[in-house]
């Protein structure tokens, strides 16, 4: 997950260790051209996992010294977040962003938007879709809302939907797929209430992120996302436990292995977030435990 204020969900080590229908593209349910139904994530080869980085693991950093970190650990893909090293509203920033992307050999798979589906946000996304199709991204993250599924009023969440579906136009128009943040305080904030709302939005190319639960038992975590299944777009790795105190991902590699093993085959992205200490001397060593979780060699084939 990307977290807006930095603190990231984690669920339960157990001792001693450690997605979406077919997209079919617009509001309508037709997938559209270049969008990324039926597609390979970015810099894979069809159906494997992709491997990659969250930029807003390091907001410090400027763009061009995250590729290059990201490069140097072996990664191929790479989540580009518009709070800090992408803003929609700087195109030119946008392309220098794409610039250290290509020079580093990095495909853009997401673009990491902080797009909440409220109607005052909605004349905006045009800007957010361009600046996704500028780093060649495949699908622009967004947020279910400001609260939570439990807090929402029934109008508030008929307006959310209602936004996420013109959202999901643009985006069509674009070639571009969404996938919602799985995240406490939105309507994303369950299993049950992703579920819902994927079909209340009913846009096959519009999908979920996944991420481990907050302080939720492995089994628990590990069953919610069965139930998401081949609505998951992309999962978030990192390594939390208890609360969320970072740790490294060899310290749950048993939950991440079974994840990425769930997901195989799937097409999708594990993206490395949030490491300990905001380092970014270590994403080598977390990028080559993300790749054995994955049963992936360095080249990516296993």
């Amino acid at each position: 997950m990307n977290e807006e204020s930095g603190r990231k969900r984690a669920s339960r080590a157990p001792a001693g260790s450690e997605a979406g229908r077919a997209p079919a593209g617009s509001a309508t349910g037709r997938a559209p051209a270049g969008s990324e139904a039926g597609r390979a994530p970015a810099g894979s080869d069809a159906g494997r996992t992709g491997l990659g980085l969250c930029s807003v693991t390091y907001r410090r950093l400027p763009a061009i010294e995250v590729a290059r970190y990201a490069a140097h650990a072996g990664l191929e893909v790479i989540e580009w977040g518009a709070d800090v090293h992408a803003p929609a509203e700087e195109p030119g920033t946008v392309r220098a962003v794409r610039e250290a992307s290509d020079r580093y050999g990095l495909a853009c798979c997401s673009y990491g938007s902080y797009f909440r589906a409220t109607p005052g946000e909605l004349a905006g996304f045009p800007a957010v879709a361009r600046a996704a199709t500028l780093l060649g991204a495949e699908r622009v993250r967004v947020w279910a809302g400001a609260t939570g599924s439990g807090y929402t009023l029934p109008e508030q969440r008929h307006a959310t939907v209602r936004c996420l579906r013109e959202a999901a136009r643009i985006a069509a128009d674009h070639g571009l797929g969404l996938a919602t943040e799985f995240h406490g305080g939105t309507l994303t904030d369950s299993v049950a209430s992703t579920v819902r709302l994927l079909d209340e939005v009913d846009a096959d190319h519009v999908r979920t992120y996944w991420q481990p639960p907050l302080d939720a038992p492995d089994e628990e975590a590990l069953a919610g996302l069965a139930e998401l299944g081949d609505r998951v777009a992309a999962v978030h790795a990192f390594s939390w436990w208890p609360g969320n105190t970072r740790l490294p991902l060899a310290d749950r590699e048993d939950l991440w292995t079974a994840a990425l093993g769930m997901l195989d085959g799937r097409g999708v992205e594990a993206l490395l977030e949030f490491v300990p200490g905001d380092d970014p001397e270590v994403l080598t060593r977390e990028a080559a435990t993300l790749r054995r979780a994955a049963g992936q060699s360095v080249s990516g084939r296993t």
